[in-house]
């Protein structure tokens, strides 16, 4: 009997037979919707597996957590945000980024199948068929199981497999004192001065190009480069000339007008709410700006827009 499966079945007190039949069943399971990118242009397609099928990827992912995952890997991962990845280049000074096309989707089921085996991650070679069934998506009228945006595991599983992708560049480009991180499918890399960055782009294509596992394609539309003398932006926050993290004048700007506005105005729960919740944003992003708002609007501004809002939210 399948170890696997008899591991599954313990944890989610579902007999073995069900196990069984939710992953030879996992990879149709899932239900495909459009939602808006946020840059405004274009449609991202996300997949959510049954529910059931999310129980066992989220068992068999902690149950696989120690896999390792490389330090420049800095999206998915627990005390890890969109700010420490920023203040990993706040020191440096210009800046390089580049972007993987279809990032998600081009992560294969083969590939799970190929790091099983390659470090041994089951005993039985049955079970790796069974986590990639289970781990992986089959799109309609597709045959290749690919990561589907949407899973459970598969932000976690992006990191894995990219483990070595993330060790050959960090390697390569410290000799050179660049620095290098990836958010998902953003690669960013900074460097004291612009000719440490000369390196860079021939390092990613060769890595690129040498590792058949998995099979990556850069969105050439998308390669920046930045300096000081220029806005330079790492996963949506500023970087300051002075090494500071900022989400920026304009965004400031906007927040004390929401704020005011939804003080002195009724603007409904739903935008109090969308407000609130961008206002923790900024407090794990730029706690000295969020302290002025307190400084300014009063310690209990962020309860005084939540209790106004739900005051005046109009019947119907």
């Amino acid at each position: 009997m399948s170890k696997l499966v008899r591991f599954l079945s313990i944890k989610t007190g579902l007999s073995e037979l069900d196990v069984e039949r939710i992953i030879n069943r996992a990879p149709d399971t899932y239900k495909s919707y459009p939602i808006p990118k946020r840059n405004g242009k274009g449609e991202r397609i996300i997949s959510q597996p049954a529910r059931e099928v999310k129980v066992l990827q989220r068992v068999l992912v902690e149950r696989l957590h120690d896999l390792p995952i490389h330090d420049a890997a800095m999206a998915y991962r627990k005390g890890v945000s969109i700010r420490s990845n920023a203040l990993k280049h706040s020191q440096n000074g210009p800046i390089r980024k580049y972007d993987f096309q279809s990032f998600f989707p081009s992560i294969k089921g083969s590939d799970w199948e190929h790091y099983c085996l390659q470090h041994q991650i089951f005993s039985d070679p049955s079970d790796v068929a069974r986590s990639v069934n289970l781990l992986f998506h089959r799109a309609a009228r597709g045959h290749i199981l690919r990561l589907a945006i949407g899973a459970p595991a598969s932000p976690w599983l992006s990191n894995v497999l990219l483990y070595e992708f993330d060790d050959s560049v960090s390697r390569a480009v410290a000799k050179d004192r660049v620095t290098y991180t990836r958010y998902a499918d953003d690669l960013t890399f900074s460097a004291p001065r612009t000719g440490h960055l000369t390196v860079v782009d021939g390092i990613v294509r060769r890595t690129i190009s040498e590792i058949d596992s998995p099979r990556l394609k850069l969105n050439e539309a998308k390669t920046t480069v930045a300096t000081k003398k220029y806005r330079r932006v790492v996963t949506g926050l500023i970087l300051s000339d002075n090494g500071e993290v900022s989400i920026g004048r304009d965004k400031k700007r906007l927040v004390r007008a929401q704020v005011h506005h939804a003080l002195e105005n009724s603007v409904g729960e739903k935008n109090a709410n969308k407000l609130l919740g961008y206002i923790a944003h900024v407090r794990s992003v730029e706690p000295s700006f969020y302290y002025k708002l307190l400084a300014h609007y009063g310690e209990d501004f962020e309860a005084r827009v939540r209790m106004k809002s739900a005051s005046v939210e109009p019947s119907i």
